[in-house]
């Protein structure tokens, strides 16, 4: 019998550790690589420019590595259900594989494709690898339900066996094995489009930071694994090429390589010494988030949300556009949200900031506001990820230690006090004194206008007054909690919202950063095809 296998890439843009095509490749006669890319969802989905330039990037990487074993990506315009019964039938397919998506909607659209292919007599192949472990044996070693503290979830992978170790790179004699022609005029078929053909203006767009791909991700890792000093430091708010949020949230870079590089440069450092669970932090907080929304098809809401409180936020568009905008009067907060927009990625600290100044700190504004600017901004913006983030920095699930509110000003000067990363992303006030940068409305109107920036004229003024707010918007969070033990009858311990378990952990956190600096744990949220 003839094998035609068809590899579906959705995340996974990768040829190391794919079992799926691993899958596609053995024993076939032909396989060919689809990615599945619907033009009337890039004009209408909340996703930026930048997102799209590194999913282009990606794309034309894995079509170059594809090109040198003799192979092509073949981009195919259109929705999957429509897509799929003609590619079925113009290369007679027999076997179609992908890589395991556990997100809800994911797992909802892969059900109708796999129905599909049954109907065609296509043999549908899927394998896990976008996460370390299987999320529904954590779920039922917690008594059949995600686990809901960061504590209570390590304690269940803890019990668990390794990650699988990952498979090798896909080899020229393995595609050699199931040649596929591929026509002359392949580029004019199934070429990958621009960002003005997908609508985007391109007029003034800057270079970018991040490249997409994963000949960059195993460059990125090899630097990753060399750095001798991961402490955080003013340096840590730009971007640097050893970050690597961006390349696991497109699976550019396979989770499981990075696992087993850190356990393996922590053994051979410690001298084969069984590396904590802390060193795989970031890790951790990705599959924490995942597993608590594989099952939670509003996981991205506070309505139907089980697991969110359900807090009474004030709905201010004006207030939400200053903040996403960058022109809050915070210059803390504004250089923050510039670095975002312009490069499409922050420290996850500067991510603590703007949440809380955001949601519970100052602004009053539903966390489901900023998790959808980050989906549109942020490059390693993931749906779970992003939407557990939002909930556990506004404390309406996961942490609830609501009378730690982040100042805009001390805790960026604590993080920076020269201020020059205000004077980079807000050079309006760069001529300001360290003593006045984060502060600038306090400066005397004489040095103002030396500085040839006048606040309330060429820098907004503060918005609100952070001290009165977050005193009001504590006590507004502490009556909400207090209700809500009231009305479920229940304890701090008996009740996973209420528990307290991740709230030294947090603390931990944000004092000592693991050493990974991965800066995943607040992501954003997913491109849906």
């Amino acid at each position: 019998m003839v094998v035609n296998s068809v590899h579906w890439f959705r995340k996974g843009l990768r040829l190391h550790d794919n079992p799926a095509l691993q899958e596609a490749l053995n024993g076939a006669d032909t396989v060919r690589c689809v990615y599945i890319l619907d033009p009337w969802f890039a004009g209408s989905a909340n996703v930026g420019i930048n997102r799209w330039r590194f999913l282009l990037e990606a794309l034309e990487d894995l079509d170059s590595s594809l090109k040198k074993l003799n192979s092509r990506l073949f981009v195919v315009r259109g929705q999957p259900t429509d897509v799929f019964p003609r590619l079925f039938k113009e290369w007679n397919v027999t076997r179609l594989t992908f890589e395991y998506d556990p997100e809800p909607y994911g797992k909802e659209r892969d059900g109708a494709i796999i129905k599909m292919a049954q109907e065609f007599g296509v043999e549908t192949i899927v394998r896990n690898s976008h996460t370390l472990y299987n999320l529904d044996r954590i779920i039922e070693m917690n008594n059949n339900s995600p686990p809901l503290t960061f504590k209570r979830f390590q304690t269940i992978v803890s019990r668990l066996e390794l990650p699988r170790r990952p498979l090798p790179l896909v080899t020229q004699e393995q595609m050699d094995k199931c040649c596929t022609k591929i026509a002359d005029n392949h580029d004019q078929l199934y070429s990958i489009p621009s960002l003005e053909e997908l609508g985007f203006r391109t007029d003034g767009l800057r270079p970018a930071v991040w490249h997409g791909g994963e000949s960059e991700a195993l460059d990125r890792l090899s630097k990753h694994l060399d750095k001798k000093n991961p402490r955080v430091n003013t340096c840590s708010l730009y971007a640097n090429p050893t970050g690597l949020s961006p390349y696991l949230r497109f699976g550019c870079l396979s989770c499981r390589v990075l696992y087993y590089n850190l356990r393996e440069l922590y053994m051979k450092v410690r001298k084969r010494c069984t590396p904590p669970l802390s060193l795989f932090g970031q890790l951790l907080w990705r599959e924490f988030f995942y597993t608590a929304a594989t099952n939670n098809p509003n996981f991205d809401h506070m309505d139907g949300n089980p697991i969110c409180v359900q807090i009474p936020w004030d709905q201010n568009p004006e207030a939400l556009a200053k903040w996403a905008e960058g022109r809050t009067g915070f210059p803390w907060i504004d250089a923050i949200m510039t670095q975002l927009r312009q490069e499409g990625w922050i420290h996850h600290l500067a991510r603590h900031a703007v949440a809380c100044f955001l949601t519970r700190g100052d602004l009053w504004i539903s966390w489901e506001s900023g998790m959808k600017v980050f989906e549109e901004l942020l490059l390693d913006a993931d749906w779970s990820v992003n939407a557990g983030s939002w909930m556990w920095l506004s404390c309406s699930a996961f942490f609830q230690q609501f009378f730690h509110c982040y100042c805009p000003v001390g805790f960026g000067r604590r993080t920076d006090p020269s201020g020059d990363y205000i004077r980079h992303y807000v050079p309006i006030l760069k001529d300001y004194p360290n003593r006045y940068i984060y502060e600038p409305w306090n400066a005397p109107e004489s040095l103002q206008k030396a500085a040839n920036c006048v606040v309330g004229v060429d820098y907004p003024k503060p918005m609100i007054n952070h001290a009165e707010s977050s005193r009001l918007n504590i006590e507004r969070m502490k009556q909400v909690y207090q209700q809500l033990s009231h009305y479920r009858g229940l304890s701090k311990l008996s009740h996973p919202l209420l528990s307290g378990q991740s709230g030294p952990l947090l603390a931990q956190k944000l004092e000592h950063p693991t050493s990974t600096n991965l800066t995943i744990q607040d992501g954003g949220s997913a491109f849906k095809h």
